[in-house]
């Protein structure tokens, strides 16, 4: 949750066009694939697509626009074609490259009626190309790969020696939990929402989150932790990333906003290697278990649009670009031929192992719904957050849980501790604590306002530490009853009056059983007076956990139902943090805010 940490005097990259939430994904047919490809054959041996001599008559322009990291390799054979006076039918071929980062280019063509400029696109990945299908944008017919290059973790030398990442082999699961570890490893990304790269090395955190959980919830509460940890490190774009490296020998020492490490390409590690900038070489390895990669496809843009003359010059230039000249300029750059097979020299160049163990994957790349549904999750996780979380201080939190030893409001506390420390220095969270007659005849009372976590106060202690000492100071106390729904309006009606625009407000009720207090309004009423304070322009879900047996599940239900929240029942208070962070995500996912 909260806004990207990148080093200072970074701004965001600008490139000149509007985004959209909408994520797309379709398949694209594999007949359409090899129809251009036969059809560039059969336009060959017709001599359709002279290859050389002089050029006569006016020129045939080709517009081609192209993910930046590939955009330098398809301009050089742009301008080899015009020295050379490469022709088709019989006049030049007239190349002009665009360099646009593929996801503002999915963005566009996802909007129909699209009126493109331009006839090839070259993104880095087909998954861009899959959502616009999704979407039912701009026809894409994807003629071929022209390159490819796995991705994997580039760690600085000194970050790679203190986790002995060239003596052992790791996987995933085992790289997410080293990275959402404390500060054993300060591993960034770019945003999955703007990266290929990012989404699917989520994806492959996700897949081996799934393998080793118990099931499906364990596995998506594995993931959101490391998205929001994750998160707190991204950058805007791949370009991005690489400057949130550390920019001499030191290695990061002495600076917590550098990163360490990143989850990135292998071409973009060979260009940060061999490039003229500042900083240490980076070391480049592959989860044993497998890693995702860039493709490249080379994608014809609405074709049944294209004249002729287009679709002959467009086939003429994904030859170039698969020729001997082509693969060359695509080598010096660090690419990969477009069937990955590997490359011991752009390997060595990028920091990798020789044989460095990369590959597609030992499972199928990710589908189309399961890269939406994920790049959802990424959304509704890493958005900022203002939560106020009302803790029950009842007698009966006092209890001792079986076989646990210790009592609910101590496993609790522990619990919410964890959950403070996942939360980002944007995020506001607050606390209030209920039992019966607290503050004069309120059953409730503040112990801490709901503001910012990274927020200093004239001490110059943050409001993190402040609320760390408030949950510290949670204790049951010794007489009383259970207040529920007085302190439940009342904290409700607090946060839709001081609702934040662009946040997730919510509020969180954590009790161990039901309202006894005989002054208190009844559920009838509280659900009433619910749905009044709800505006659907600005909601606030109200989110219960009941960690108790005699929590009345039903009631919970009613209550929370006017706000578009959810009720938990919660057999172990030790794991508030994670049914806390499951509700959290699906409250975030249920739309606009």
């Amino acid at each position: 949750m909260g806004r990207h940490s990148l080093p200072d005097g970074l701004e965001p990259e600008t490139t000149g066009a509007g985004t959209s939430s909408r994520r797309r994904t379709v398949l694209i047919s594999t007949a359409l694939v090899l129809a251009v490809a036969a059809g560039s054959v059969v336009a060959l041996r017709s001599g359709l697509l002279p290859f050389s001599g002089p050029c006569g008559g006016d020129s045939v322009p080709l517009n081609v626009v192209a993910s930046p990291d590939i955009a330098p390799a398809v301009e050089a054979m742009a301008d080899k074609a015009r020295k050379d006076a490469v022709r088709t039918d019989g006049k030049c071929l007239d190349v002009k490259v665009t360099s646009r980062v593929a996801y503002e280019v999915a963005d566009s063509l996802g909007q129909r009626p699209a009126r493109s400029e331009f006839q090839v696109w070259i993104p880095d990945s087909s998954l861009w190309v899959d959502q616009v299908g999704a979407e039912r944008g701009t026809p894409l017919t994807a003629a071929g790969t022209i390159a490819s290059s796995p991705i994997g973790l580039g760690a600085v030398p000194g970050a790679a020696k203190a986790l002995a990442l060239s003596e052992r082999d790791f996987s995933w699961s085992e790289l997410s939990r080293t990275a959402t570890s404390g500060d054993e490893l300060r591993l960034g990304m770019a945003d999955p929402a703007h990266s290929a790269t990012g989404l699917l090395a989520l994806a492959r955190i996700n897949a081996a989150n799934a393998k080793k959980a118990k099931d499906g919830d364990e596995a998506d509460i594995r993931t959101a932790s490391a998205a929001k940890l994750l998160y707190q490190r991204a950058a805007d774009s791949d370009r991005q990333a690489l400057s949130t490296l550390p920019h001499d020998s030191s290695g990061a020492q002495g600076n917590s906003r550098r990163n360490e490490a990143l989850l990135l390409s292998e071409q973009a590690a060979h260009a940060h290697n061999t490039g003229d900038g500042n900083g240490p070489d980076l070391e480049l390895f592959s989860p044993r278990d497998g890693g995702a990669q860039l493709d490249y496809p080379y994608t014809l843009v609405d074709d049944d649009q294209l004249t002729s003359a287009q679709t002959r010059a467009a086939n003429r230039f994904m030859t170039l670009l698969g020729g001997v000249d082509g693969q060359r300029a695509l080598r010096e750059l660090g690419f990969r031929a477009g069937n990955g097979e590997p490359n011991d020299e752009i390997t060595r160049a990028a920091g990798g192992r020789v044989p460095q163990p990369y590959a597609p994957g030992l499972d199928a790349p990710p589908a189309s719904k399961e890269l939406q549904a994920l790049l959802g999750k990424w959304t509704s996780t890493v958005q900022s957050a203002r939560m106020t979380t009302v803790v029950a201080a009842s007698p009966s939190m006092a209890g001792q849980v079986p076989g646990l030893g210790r009592s609910r409001m101590e496993l609790a506390k522990g619990s919410l501790l964890k959950a403070v420390e996942s939360f980002t220095p944007d995020d506001e969270v607050g606390l209030w604590k209920f039992a019966t007659l607290l503050d004069g005849t309120k059953d409730y009372v503040e112990l801490s306002p709901t503001t910012r976590l990274g927020e200093r106060g004239e001490g110059g202690e943050t409001h993190r530490d402040e609320l760390t000492a408030a949950l510290n100071s949670l204790a049951p106390v010794p007489a009383g009853a259970d207040g529920l729904y007085d302190t439940t309006l009342a904290a409700y009606e607090q946060a839709t009056k001081r609702y934040v625009n662009g946040k997730l407000n919510t509020v969180v009720i954590i009790t161990d059983g039901t309202d006894d207090d005989l002054g208190s309004i009844g559920l009838d009423q509280l659900v009433a007076e619910l749905k009044k304070a709800t505006d659907p322009a600005r909601p606030v879900p109200l989110i219960a956990l009941a960690i108790g047996p005699e929590a009345d599940q039903a009631a919970l239900d009613r209550m929370v139902a006017p706000t578009g929240g959810s009720a938990h029942l919660v057999s172990d208070p030790s794991q508030i943090h994670e049914v806390m962070l499951k509700a959290i995500t699906k409250a975030g996912s249920a739309g606009p805010r």
